[in-house]
Parts: C-alpha cells; sequence; structure tokens
C-alpha cells in the first residue's frame, strides 16, 4: 500500500459553543454600533452552526446568506468570502463555473477565526452592505481569535 506510515486519525481545534456566543455577542455589539442589524452566524471548523442570531430588524433571506457565508469560509480552508473577486475575477472558467457550487458565496461578510495559527471556525454575517458585514464578522471573529493565521 502506499500510504503506510501515514496518519490514520487527525485532532484540530475547533469553536466551542462558548466561543461561538462570544462571537455572536461582539458581532451584534458592532451591528448596534453601525446601526445595520446583520443576521449572525458561527460555525466550526467543520462547517456545522454553533450559534446563529437574527435580530430585530434584519431581513429573513439574509439568515441563509449568513449561514452560508461562515460555511464557504471553512469550505476553503478560511478564505474570506470578500477575497474571491479580487482572487478569481480573471479566471473566466474557474470564475463562472464555481458561482454556481451550492452554498458558495462570493463576497464579503464570512472571515476566518484563527487561534495559535490553526482555522477553528468562521462568522458569516448578512443585511447590511459587504463592507459592513465584513465589519460586523470581524468584530466576533476577533472576539474569539484573529482572522488570519
Amino acid at each position: 500500500m502506499h500510504h503506510e506510515g501515514a496518519p490514520t486519525t487527525a485532532n484540530h481545534p475547533t469553536l466551542t459553543a462558548a466561543g461561538a456566543m462570544a462571537a455572536i455577542d461582539a458581532a451584534w455589539h458592532k451591528s448596534l454600533e453601525l446601526g445595520v442589524p446583520v443576521n449572525i452566524s458561527v460555525c466550526d471548523v467543520g462547517g456545522n452552526e454553533l450559534a446563529f442570531l437574527r435580530p430585530d430588524g434584519a431581513p429573513f433571506m439574509s439568515g441563509g446568506i449568513a449561514r452560508d457565508k461562515a460555511y464557504s469560509v471553512v469550505a476553503f480552508n478560511g478564505l474570506p468570502t470578500g477575497a474571491w473577486h479580487r482572487i478569481f475575477k480573471d479566471d473566466e472558467p474557474v470564475w463562472h463555473g464555481i458561482v454556481h457550487r451550492d452554498r458558495l458565496v462570493v463576497f464579503g461578510g464570512g472571515v476566518p477565526v484563527y487561534v495559535d495559527g490553526a482555522l477553528v471556525g468562521a462568522v458569516g454575517c448578512s443585511g447590511g452592505s459587504a463592507e459592513q458585514d465584513t465589519q460586523v464578522a470581524t468584530a466576533g471573529a476577533e472576539a474569539v481569535g484573529t482572522t488570519s493565521a
């Protein structure tokens, strides 16, 4: 066999419920500061939602978008949703093909959460502009860790 000696298990750090709640709280307070009610979703490193908040006034449809933003980040190993256009805009086959993937969001508002250099989850926000969503998500991520490795 060609995989002799390869590890058969892995141990990865991930966000906990307490970390998710801290991120939700910080993100919500940032949205209040900005005066923009946005949906906030926090997922673990496997893309499983740990916490969700739809504050008063946040658009219903944006709830699913917030969830998909958080999922998109961990599904692509920490790539913020706002980075997609910059990275792939000149690669038309990829750009026009990838946007049809289920749950992929390619505009701002999804950011990774890193702790000690390891990707542990993500925060996704939706309901404001891409810039506002990113500011709110970043506040949530920074309550637990950092947004870069």
